[in-house]
């Protein structure tokens, strides 16, 4: 086994391909409040926060509490009523999770879905108990606040080097940076690489398949030193 013994994963733009839904029902939801239409850059750069987190963020200059519940609130109807049909899994991400756990991984979420969103898609993949652990956005504090990791590392009993966390986020990488543990940057998510490089990810990748392969070298790298 290589020297991680926990993978902690990100779940929008991560594991699952649902960014456009998120830019999406945050577009419908800022007209329905008449408010300045974001770009999809811009909305993309607040995925991984907390959803009042993000929305504060895009809507600096909106103070009234009740506008910003009110979005809240849309976004949640507009995104549940896409997710009729769940977001597609990646390519690879559910042969490369079977194989962590035989592996011996143990395998964690760290989401910004708040926990009633996050058990839904759970529920509808069957994987309600399939996770060691999950945290989400309100439950906890938001990223990039690391107390969610903290909370997984101390539910797992694992320390912060044997840990390892995968996310398609700035917030990600600094989060994990925070926790003091590695970081795994994707590409194919909410932002590109060569802007989450520059939190200087132990891995790099453009497809979840890439992860299951470093791991594979990781792993026979230890067994190799070993014997």
């Amino acid at each position: 086994m290589s020297d991680y013994q926990l993978l902690i994963f990100d779940w929008d733009g991560t594991l699952a391909d649902s960014i456009g839904r998120i830019v999406e029902s945050m577009r419908l939801a800022a007209r329905a409040c008449d408010l300045e239409l974001r770009t999809d850059e811009e909305i993309k750069g607040i995925i991984g926060l907390g959803l009042p987190e993000a929305i504060r963020a895009l809507y600096p200059e909106t103070c009234d509490p009740q506008v910003l519940r009110r979005v809240q609130l849309l976004y949640g109807e507009h995104y549940l009523s896409l997710e009729g049909q769940p977001s597609a899994l990646f390519p690879g991400v559910v042969e490369s999770l079977e194989a962590f756990r035989s592996a011996g991984y143990r395998l964690a979420v760290a989401t910004g879905k708040t926990r009633r969103g996050l058990d839904r898609v759970l529920a509808n993949y069957g994987w309600l108990d399939y996770f060691d652990v999950t945290r989400c956005a309100d439950e906890t504090a938001s990223k990039p606040d690391p107390r969610m990791l903290h909370e997984i590392l101390a539910h797992c009993r694992v320390s912060p080097g044997g840990a390892l966390m995968v996310g398609d986020s700035a917030f990600d990488l600094q989060m994990a940076r925070q926790a003091g543990m590695g970081a795994v940057a994707v590409g194919y998510g909410a932002q590109p690489l060569d802007m989450l490089r520059l939190y200087e990810p132990c891995l790099a990748i453009e497809s979840f398949l890439e992860l299951r392969a470093w791991l594979e070298v990781q792993q026979l790298g230890v067994d190799v030193g070993v014997s």
